[in-house]
């Protein structure tokens, strides 16, 4: 696994893609709803993420949206 980010949480490289760690949950994954114009609250509420782990898949993409 390769570590993207060095925050507590962060965004690592996993067999099933960019993923959150210590989740199963893939940038992809949430970068469907992010596309869809949902807020941020509900995207968190929707996979029970925390405040740091959203910021840090919300900052992921926006830095790499031509990548992802």
């Amino acid at each position: 696994m390769t570590n993207i980010s060095n925050e507590k949480t962060a965004i690592i490289r996993t067999e099933r893609g960019l993923t959150l760690a210590g989740t199963r949950i893939t940038i992809y994954d949430i970068m469907d709803y992010v596309t869809a114009q949902y807020p941020p609250k509900f995207i968190r509420g929707l996979f029970d993420l925390t405040e740091e782990q959203i910021n840090a898949a919300l900052a992921y993409i926006e830095a790499n949206r031509a990548d992802v």
